[in-house]
C-alpha cells in the first residue's frame, strides 16, 4: 500500500503477538462512545469462546466524542486490540478499508462497533467459512428498533439495486460479513474513491453464502447514517454498478423527440384539415419548460457520472491517517492510505 508520506503501512503485521490471528474483525467507529467498551468486551468474549489467536481493529473515523481516548484505552488494556485513527471523517467505507488494508487473519470479519450487528453470529459465519465458503454476509431477517420509513426505504432501494446491478447484489444486507483472505487481499486490490463495498464484496466473486440474523436496536447512541449520508450511499451504489441512468437520459431523449415528431404531424394536419394553426403562449410555456427540465435531469446525470471520474483521476490517497497502535512496520502517526 502506498503512503502519502515517506512510511507505508503494513498490511500483514501482528502487533502486540507473535502468533499471526485467525481472525481479525474490522470495526469502524464514528461517535461510539457510550458503547465502544461494550462492544469490545462482548466482541472478546466471542473471540475467546472460539478458541482462534484474533485481533479487533478499530478504526476512528474522525469522532468528536471520546471514542478515539476509549480505543486507546482498549488497546492498552489487550495489545490484540489495534486502532487506526483518522486525521477527518472520511465515511464509514474507507475506515472498513483501512481495516481491510491492516487485517492479517486468514478470516476478516467487518462488523459495526454500535452492538446492532451481534457479535454472537460471527460463530455462524466462521462455521460458514470453515465449510469452505469465501464470502459469508450475514442477512438481515429483521431491524429492530427502527422507523418505519427506513425499512420500506430500506428494502425498495435493495430491490432496485438488485435489478439494475450489473452484479448480483444480496438482499438486505450491510457491511456485516465474513471474508476470506483470499477475497479480503482481492477486495484490498480495488481502490476506487466512491466505494460501495456491498456491491464490491458481490463483485470479485468467490463462493459466496448467506446467515439470516436478528438485527438488535441501538441501546446507546444514535445512529450515524442519516438521510442524507444514505442517499449518497445509494447514489454510490447504482452509478458503481449500473449505466441504467445514463440509458434513461437516451430513453427520455427519444420519448421527447417522439413526442416532439408527434406535435409537429398534429399541427400539420390541424392546419390541412381544419384549416387554422395551433396558437397559445401557454401550450410554448408548457413545451418549454418541459424541454428544460429534462435536459437539466439529463445533465445531472451526466454530471454525477463525470465527477466519479473526476475524483479517479486525481488519484488522492482514500483516506489519511493519523494515529496507529499495535501494527508493526507503521509508525503512530502520519501513515497513509494509498491508492494501492
Amino acid at each position: 500500500m502506498t503512503s502519502i508520506t515517506a512510511t507505508s503501512a503494513s498490511a500483514s503485521g501482528s502487533g502486540g503477538s507473535d502468533t499471526r490471528p485467525v481472525i481479525s474483525v474490522v470495526a469502524p467507529v464514528y461517535n461510539e462512545a457510550e458503547l465502544l467498551a461494550a462492544f469490545c468486551a462482548e466482541m472478546r468474549r466471542v473471540l475467546e469462546e472460539i478458541g482462534e489467536p484474533w485481533e479487533i481493529i478499530l478504526v476512528n473515523d474522525g469522532s468528536r466524542d471520546g471514542s478515539l481516548a476509549i480505543m486507546r484505552e482498549q488497546h492498552a488494556l489487550d495489545p490484540r486490540i489495534k486502532t487506526v485513527s483518522f486525521s477527518r471523517n472520511f465515511g464509514g467505507q474507507m475506515a472498513i478499508t483501512a481495516g481491510l488494508d491492516r487485517a492479517s487473519g486468514d478470516a476478516v470479519v467487518v462488523i459495526d462497533a454500535d452492538l446492532q450487528d451481534p457479535p454472537e453470529v460471527v460463530k455462524a459465519l466462521l462455521a460458514r467459512w470453515r465449510e469452505g465458503y469465501q464470502v459469508i454476509y450475514a442477512q438481515r431477517a429483521s431491524r429492530a428498533g427502527e422507523t418505519w420509513f427506513k425499512r420500506f426505504t430500506a428494502s425498495i432501494y435493495y430491490r432496485l439495486i438488485r435489478n439494475i446491478a450489473s452484479v448480483d447484489i444480496p438482499l438486505d444486507t450491510g457491511e456485516f460479513r465474513l471474508l476470506d483472505r483470499k477475497a479480503a487481499d482481492a477486495l484490498r486490490s480495488v481502490r476506487e474513491q466512491h466505494r460501495y463495498l456491498r456491491g464490491l464484496s458481490s463483485w470479485i466473486g468467490f463462493r459466496t453464502i448467506a446467515v439470516p440474523y436478528q438485527r438488535a436496536a441501538r441501546t446507546a447512541g444514535e445512529t450515524k447514517y442519516t438521510l442524507s449520508k444514505m442517499l449518497r450511499l445509494a447514489v454510490d451504489g447504482i452509478t458503481n454498478f449500473s449505466y441504467l441512468p445514463l440509458r434513461l437520459a437516451t430513453y427520455f431523449g427519444f420519448a421527447v423527440a417522439g413526442l416532439s415528431l408527434v406535435g409537429v404531424l398534429v399541427a400539420i394536419l390541424f392546419r390541412l384539415v381544419m384549416g387554422h394553426e395551433l396558437t397559445g403562449q401557454a401550450t410554448t410555456l408548457v413545451s418549454v419548460l418541459f424541454l428544460g427540465g429534462i435536459q437539466l435531469i439529463c445533465l445531472g446525470i451526466l454530471g454525477e457520472y463525470l465527477g466519479r471520474i473526476y475524483d479517479e483521476v486525481k488519484r488522492r490517497p482514500l483516506y489519511i491517517v493519523d494515529e496507529a497502535l499495535g501494527f508493526q512496520g507503521e509508525v503512530a502517526r502520519n501513515a497513509g492510505g494509498g491508492r494501492g
